[in-house]
């Protein structure tokens, strides 16, 4: 009897815990004090257990790898540790990259644009500029011609307004005669749905320059205009000669007078300062030396293009005297210059002109010494938008040495010299713009024109803007 008291009064000392209204009383069922198992842990504890296995998984992520006593030693516990480690972690995810720019763990990293994030992206302000890339994948029906010319662009093989613009439509016209109409279709429709992925390519490569839009359009035009009733290959050989047409017309019969105009400037005796390479400009001066004039020609040139030398070889070949500088050397020749010619590679109806970066120091420089600055530049340059900056829209130039993800791309571009440092990015935009007020005059096949009067270019060519 004592023997059974005394059972009922542990066990009711036992239970009595279990009535009270604090649970945390309970004596731990383990009694070497080791860690809970889930199937004796309650609700509220697995869900705790389960959000800091969660933020201690997110931190990990987040700082990078780790050894696994870092991990368990740094777990933090709580709802507040899970709110300011899980929100990064998610923002990480989302982005692919965490706060200090590494990828996120398990995430895939993506390596289109490697060049462009690790060397010239550095900074936000610049990170809308088109870098010439080559398009790996290509997407529709690309003919050969258009992935050819498309390689030779991001390579710049192929540089200029003119020479891009003349590649472009030297193209299209092998794509045009390899071109066959589906059946139930008709040419006027459905070429302009076969141009769009080859048009889609070139961009890839490259952004569009203005030259390459206004053809473009003016081809698409063409093509919506061609007769229904006539035979498809007819109606390509029309379109074919409507291209060789722009290309005579707009470019080649330009220039020459150009040259014509631009040379009439030019006096004996006269010292001509000219920047980097226009092949406008390349040929009037040529052809004012051919014509009997006597002058000499200072090339300024800057990196990393250093096209003035391609410059330089064309001049000396013809005989004519120059004097090859770079750009900080500007101030010292300035003095003894007589005339600025330059070339453009757009001009816009403000009368702003957008061309080789280092122009605009050119332009304002020779302002100041009162030396005028004559720009020599077609008209199917000329953009109906107003530009005020360079950094709305812009490219960039080829790096001067590769950077420290494509040490083992390095191309004949580069400087075997320059030491790759891993923490130096190099940005090069490859145009600039040049206001108004530092420009004498443009000289255009429809006659020299202030740069005040750039909006008047179309009633010149006998259409309306947006025509």
């Amino acid at each position: 009897m004592s023997t059974t008291t005394a059972t009922m009064t542990q066990t009711a000392s036992t239970q009595r815990p279990r009535s009270s209204s604090n649970v945390w009383q309970t004596p731990n069922p383990n009694p070497d004090g080791g860690p809970k198992s889930q199937k004796q842990m309650s609700k509220a504890e697995r869900r705790e257990l389960q959000e800091r296995q969660r933020a201690a998984k997110a931190a990990a992520k987040a700082s990078g790898p780790s050894t696994p006593a870092a991990k368990s030693s740094a777990t933090p516990t709580g709802a507040a540790a899970k709110a300011t480690t899980q929100s990064p972690a998610s923002a990480a995810k989302k982005s692919g990259k965490t706060a200090d720019g590494k990828p996120v763990k398990g995430e895939p990293e993506d390596t289109s644009h490697v060049q462009v994030d690790d060397t010239t992206r550095g900074l936000r302000i610049f990170s809308h500029f088109g870098l010439p890339k080559s398009p790996s994948v290509t997407k529709g029906d690309v003919h050969p011609a258009i992935i050819r010319i498309g390689l030779q662009f991001s390579d710049f093989k192929i540089t200029g307004a003119n020479a891009r613009c003349i590649a472009m439509l030297t193209a299209f016209k092998a794509v045009i005669q390899d071109y066959v109409t589906p059946p139930n279709n008709t040419l006027s429709r459905h070429l302009m749905t076969h141009l769009s992925p080859q048009i889609n390519h070139l961009v890839l490569a490259r952004p569009m320059s203005v030259t390459m839009g206004n053809a473009v359009r003016q081809l698409k035009l063409e093509i919506s205009g061609s007769d229904i009733d006539l035979p498809e290959q007819d109606a390509k050989n029309a379109l074919c000669t409507k291209i060789d047409n722009y290309i005579r017309d707009r470019i080649v019969i330009a220039d020459q007078v150009i040259q014509e105009t631009a040379g009439k400037k030019i006096k004996d005796g006269d010292v001509i300062l000219t920047y980097a390479r226009s092949s406008v400009v390349e040929k009037v001066l040529l052809r004012a030396w051919e014509d009997g004039k006597r002058f000499s020609v200072i090339i300024v040139d800057s990196r990393p293009m250093l096209e003035g030398k391609a410059l330089l070889k064309a001049l000396t070949a013809a005989s004519i005297h120059c004097t090859y500088l770079l750009l900080p050397s500007l101030p010292s020749v300035l003095p003894h210059a007589t005339t600025l010619f330059v070339g453009a590679h757009s001009i816009h109806a403000n009368g702003a002109v957008f061309s080789r970066a280092g122009t605009a120091t050119v332009a304002m420089m020779a302002k100041m010494h009162n030396v005028p600055v004559v720009v020599c530049c077609e008209t199917y340059k000329w953009s109906e938008t107003v530009r005020w900056d360079s950094f709305s829209k812009n490219e960039l130039a080829p790096a001067p040495f590769p950077s420290s993800a494509s040490l083992n791309c390095r191309s004949s571009r580069h400087n075997p010299d320059i030491q790759t440092n891993h923490h130096l990015s190099v940005l090069c935009p490859l145009y600039d713009l040049t206001p108004p007020s530092y420009i004498t005059a443009v000289v255009t096949e429809v006659g020299v024109i202030p740069p005040s009067s750039m909006s008047s270019i179309p009633a010149a060519l006998g259409r309306t803007i947006g025509a």
